[in-house]
């Protein structure tokens, strides 16, 4: 009986264990990889796994289960039949937030991650109608500031992730496009974005991509996060992502994009009329400025310029005015009554094409995506158009078959574009120590040029700028450059799984980029003849007057001459920029215990990258656009570069490489607890040449805590709280330093000496910096700690990061004692501090079966100090707001005390710190813009970089319907008010436009009482009051001057509708079809009064700049 007995209980359990079903598969993501984290279900049971980092999984059916469940958040629920061997494809849930973090080098389970990052979907976040991507993250993320400090194509706005990092550095995150770092074609401070020159055109590293070809933006933050791009991040991360091939999917896309800009109206700007700018030209001809002598032979001239000029003309028998008073004021009532619109006249009424075309396919072994795109910009204002072609193209193929337990890859990516561009003419803005004023010559900028020419000129006529005639159209013509930028990139990618849980990867990219930049000032340019005025046509008082005639020193009593007799100048600069990229990496990631309760992973290999950089520049004087190009050369052209010590051609290269070793171990036990460690050695020959200062380890530990993994949360919990994790970490990270620097070996240039005579000349070497062994890295600890929470079934998700940042060895120049012939050295000599936070939380407010409505609410806070720094700066350069002075943040504006204005109307100024010192018409000579000692007594206005940035959108999606409303916002920065009258000088001008509140100026004695807006000063008191300029010049940078840069703006509003899938059904030509209109830049909520209609991000410096303008796009995508 026990015998049979033995026997019935074998045969169950072999019937048990026959019923039981062992199931080994693969979950992977549309693009082919392992899915990490995966949830794998057996269908009405609790009897589940997730899968590993190879997206691999285990699992043991019970009997009568048909069907697996398999869950990935960001990707759509499958349910797939029970087989012994399972490989599943999961597709995409645009919905749904994704489980995966990508830093560019390493792909990791966001559960075991313990960094500040925060992902973006392009399709998200990307501005129909702004084609170059950096400019959508703007109020995206918390924590990353996005100052448009100018709107033109190719210019990169002012991006700041937790704010700044360096004092002198340009504070730039790092941008990584598939792995590879992207570097700039020229290497540019923050301060110089905002400047107008023309280099700002190549300043944008990612301006050659499309952003129809990018799938995802990742920002990492803090040193957690980027600790393992060491001595290269510590002002972060900004990872994209392009889009690949999908397996089993095949797709042609296109989208197309129609964006119409509107032309700005004065009506939004604080600019006198016609009719105001006369009545201030009346008060300038009273006082003597705009008389007939003092115009005659005068630089500029406009309206009462051309009224003499005409009436000299009918002196001489030709067409012109009668001298008489009632043809004068004809002339000028007809000038009063005028009201050009500069702005109607100078900017264009058209429509921006961009168009692209993508095809991806996939098969279980290959996957591919090529597109392609033109965009065509006709110009938003003249001489600005702009035409850019993208091409891109990857493609990956699994090199073993399906079958093999070892997986090899090998993938190739090719990007490339093309830019042709042009751009009104400019040279490079200077700014004059003695008074502190910023200018550019020969400035056509179309949009200051109607900001600052007077409304009463006839847009017809030609008047006179730098002794010559001018007509801005006419200038546009014969004063413009082209540049022409080529961007191509090759890379390749060798992906190797020879046993499970192990991947061998290499990566090997090249980049070459060149730009071009030809500036052509052609024959009759107002450019060209200032080289000639005095001269061709002769006139004796102008030709003595004009500084850009040439004076033979030779000889003493030789008249000025020129030394562009014919023809007009040929610019030439071409920047070339070739960076490589090798790197060789080794992952491990295994799941031990029993039941994979221990997670490990661990990271390490080593990269190599050099970039080179070359720039050419060459100066073509005499170059006859109007006779086949043939140069027109001088030899006093010559004669002149040798005794001045100047170029007319330049040839400089940079090199720099950089090698790394690095290594990354994480250890989570279920998920719920989380260690990690990040060391990374490196080296750069662009600092000292001493080992300590060359090579610097960088490191983070980090750690994390998954509450909702733990068994007793969702029993206590439910649904109303379901997720929270806690994370900390503790890190160093470093930079190379601000641009330039280079203190390895003694640097020394060529140079030729002045000689008074061009007959005694030779070649030297000058010493232009000392060797400086030990100049390090600058670097920065940081201690970041967060929360993430999620409410209601994550339909409320918060998270909060705060932040403490301590920066050190920063670099800056400190003074000496000339040992070594130089009186100024780079040295390690500052420190900084920072603290922030971040707030986001993203609400489903409703959601039905046909109806969504969703909230974001972003806020970040940032603050900087400088704790030491040994470097002083100037008084002009601290009211302008580039200076730095310890215990201020970076970035902080001084200005000038105004003390009142007189009984005569003119300013007046405190310069003591105890406000009992006034400098005033006796002693403005007091005023000294080149002091850099005495500064205390100037006023401490804020910081230009706000404190407080984010967004609130609001989301609202019916049946096929989206709308979106999206705000951005920042607060805590001042800005410097632009010139409240440019003629506020020694020489007053009638071609400048006047802001309105001029009116409110000093007229008469007692108006000092109501008003502290300067009186016009005669003739007579510019020249017998002392430094009267520097007084006005003052003016413009006093407490007066500056208003708060907080604003509230409309960023986007769209509207959206996608064809339901249910209407293409019975055909296969249409997979999917949706059109967008959408409104950007459109309203300005709230901003500071004083501000009058000017925009709180731009900072109008002429040039190549030109605000972000107000604009409406049509977006059509269609899917086969």
């Amino acid at each position: 009986m026990k015998k049979i007995y033995c026997l019935l209980m074998a045969m169950t359990f072999a019937l048990c264990a026959a019923a039981q079903t062992k199931v080994v598969g693969t979950v992977l993501e549309d693009t082919g990889i392992g899915a990490i984290g995966a949830s794998v279900v057996a269908e009405g049971t609790t009897v589940g796994t997730v899968t590993d980092f190879d997206g691999f999984f285990e699992l043991t059916v019970p009997a009568g289960v048909k069907n697996l469940v398999i869950s990935y958040v960001g990707y759509k629920t499958m349910t797939v039949p029970v087989k012994p061997e399972i490989q599943v494809t999961l597709q995409s849930d645009a919905e749904q937030l994704e489980e995966v973090v990508v830093t560019g080098m390493v792909k990791q389970d966001k559960r075991l991650f313990t960094g500040a990052t925060t992902k973006l979907e392009a399709d998200e976040t990307m501005l129909s109608g702004v084609a170059d991507v950096s400019r959508s993250l703007e109020g995206r993320a918390a924590g990353v500031s996005v100052q448009n400090v100018s709107g033109t194509f190719g210019t990169a706005p002012k991006i700041r992730v937790r704010g700044a990092t360096s004092i002198y550095g340009a504070s730039k995150p790092l941008w990584v496009v598939d792995g590879v770092v992207l570097e700039d074609a020229i290497e540019m401070d923050a301060d110089d974005l905002s400047s107008g020159d023309a280099t700002t055109l190549i300043a944008s590293a990612i301006s050659g991509i499309n952003s129809e070809d990018i799938e995802s933006f990742q920002i990492l933050k803090d040193g957690s996060a980027t600790s393992i791009y060491g001595a290269r991040a510590m002002a972060g991360v900004i990872v994209v992502t392009t889009k690949k091939g999908k397996s089993g999917q095949s797709r042609l896309n296109y989208t197309g994009e129609l964006t119409y800009r509107m032309i700005p109206s004065y009506d939004d700007y604080n600019i006198c009329n016609s009719q105001e700018q006369m009545g201030i030209y009346q008060e300038f001809e009273r006082k003597g400025w705009l008389e007939y002598s003092s115009l005659y032979a005068a630089k500029n001239s406009g309206v009462y310029g051309r009224m003499y000029a005409l009436i000299d003309a009918a002196k001489d028998g030709a067409a012109g005015l009668a001298n008489t008073p009632e043809a004068k004021n004809a002339y000028l009532r007809a000038a009063e009554f005028r009201n050009t619109d500069w702005f109607a006249e100078l900017f264009n009424q058209t429509v921006m094409h961009n168009h692209s075309l993508s095809f991806s396919t996939g098969s279980e072994r290959a996957r591919i995506y090529a597109s392609l795109s033109a965009m065509q910009d006709p110009g938003w204002y003249k001489a600005s158009e702009v035409n850019r072609f993208t091409g891109n193209m990857n493609a990956s193929y699994d090199l073993l078959p399906s079958t093999s337990k070892q997986k090899l890859t090998a993938s190739i990516t090719t990007m490339g574009s093309y830019r042709k561009q042009a751009a009104p003419g400019t040279i490079s803005a200077s700014t004059d120590p003695i008074n502190g004023t910023v200018s550019r010559e020969f400035d056509i900028n179309p949009f200051s040029y109607a900001m600052n020419t007077s409304r009463a000129m006839d847009p017809e006529e030609t008047y006179r700028r730098n002794y010559c005639d001018f007509n801005i159209f006419d200038e546009l013509n014969n004063n413009y450059i082209d540049i022409k930028v080529t961007d191509l990139k090759f890379q390749g990618d060798i992906n190797w799984k020879p046993v499970r849980g192990l991947e061998i990867m290499a990566l090997a990219a090249l980049r070459q980029q060149t730009s071009r930049q030809e500036h052509h000032i052609k024959d009759e340019s107002n450019q060209a003849r200032a080289y000639r005025a005095g001269i061709d046509p002769e006139d004796a008082t102008i030709r003595d007057s004009n500084p850009y005639l040439y004076s033979d020193p030779d000889d003493p009593l030789a008249l000025p001459e020129t030394v562009l007799p014919k023809g007009g100048i040929y610019d030439f600069t071409e920047y070339t920029l070739t960076s490589m990229d090798f790197r060789a990496t080794v992952s491990y990631n295994a799941d031990l215990g029993k039941n994979g309760d221990h997670i490990i992973s661990l990271f390490g290999g080593g990269e190599l990258n050099s970039t080179d950089r070359q720039s050419t520049w060459f100066r073509g004087w005499g170059y006859q656009y109007n006779n086949g190009g043939e140069p027109f050369l001088d030899y006093r052209l010559f004669k002149q570069t040798v005794e001045e010590n100047s170029m007319y051609f330049a040839n400089q290269f940079t090199y720099y490489r950089n090698l790394a070793f690095f290594g990354m171990a994480t250890y989570s036990y279920k998920g719920r607890y989380t260690i990690n460690g990040t060391i990374r050695y490196e080296g750069t020959n662009k600092l000292g040449k001493s080992r300590t200062a060359r090579w610097l380890p960088t490191w983070n530990v980090s750690g994390a805590w998954n509450a909702h993994e733990e068994k007793w949360w969702a029993p206590a919990f439910g649904k109303a709280w379901t997720h929270a994790s806690l994370k900390g970490s503790y890190s160093l990270t470093a930079d190379r330093g601000p641009a330039g620097v280079t203190n390895s070996l003694a640097v020394f240039s060529s140079f030729t000496p002045w000689r008074p005579s061009t007959s005694a000349f030779e070649s030297g070497i000058q010493l232009v910096d000392l060797e400086n062994s030990e100049l390090t890295y600058e670097k920065k600890h940081e201690l970041n700690i967060g929360v993430a929470l999620g409410f209601v079934d994550n339909r409320v998700n918060v998270e909060f990061d705060w932040y403490r940042r301590n920066n050190f060895d920063l670099i800056g120049y400190v003074q000496t004692m000339g040992v070594g012939g130089s009186t100024t050295k780079l040295a390690n000599d500052a420190t900084m501090q920072s603290t922030g936070c971040e707030f986001t939380i993203s609400t489903v407010n409703i959601k039905s079966k046909d109806f969504k409505w969703t909230t974001d609410w972003i806020f970040g806070w940032a603050e900087n100090e400088i704790t030491e720094l040994d470097s002083r700066s100037q008084v002009y350069q601290l009211v302008n707001g580039f200076g730095r002075t310890e215990g201020r943040p970076i970035g902080a504006l001084y200005s000038i005390p105004f003390a009142g204005l007189t009984e005569e109307g003119l300013p007046t100024f405190y310069i003591d710190a105890e406000r009992t010192q006034i400098a005033g018409p006796s002693n403005y000579d007091a005023i000294y813009f080149q002091e850099y000692e005495n500064v205390d007594y100037l006023k401490y206005e804020g910081t230009i970089d706000p404190k407080i940035t984010g967004s609130f959108g609001n989301t609202f999606s019916w049946k096929g319907l989206k709308l979106n409303v999206f705000f951005t916002y920042s607060f805590g920065n001042v800005l410097r008010l632009d010139d409240l009258c440019p003629v506020y000088s020694s020489d007053y001008s009638d071609l400048t436009a006047s802001m309105k509140e001029m009116k409110n100026r000093w007229m008469v004695p007692g108006d000092e009482k109501v008003t502290t807006i300067p009186s016009i000063p005669t003739v007579r008191q510019m020249r017998e009051i002392n430094a009267l300029n520097n007084a006005y010049s003052a003016y413009n940078y006093s407490t007066e001057r500056v208003a708060k840069g907080d604003f509230i703006r409309l960023k986007e509003l769209s509207l959206a509708y996608d064809l339901p899938k249910k209407y293409l059904e019975g055909q296969k030509a249409v997979a999917n079809f949706g059109v967008k209109l959408s409104a950007t830049n459109i309203w300005l909520a709230y901003a500071d009064k004083k501000l009058n209609g000017r925009d709180p991000e731009y900072y109008n410096s002429g040039g190549v700049s030109s605000p972000v303008p107000r604009q409406f796009t049509l977006t059509v995508k269609l899917g086969f």
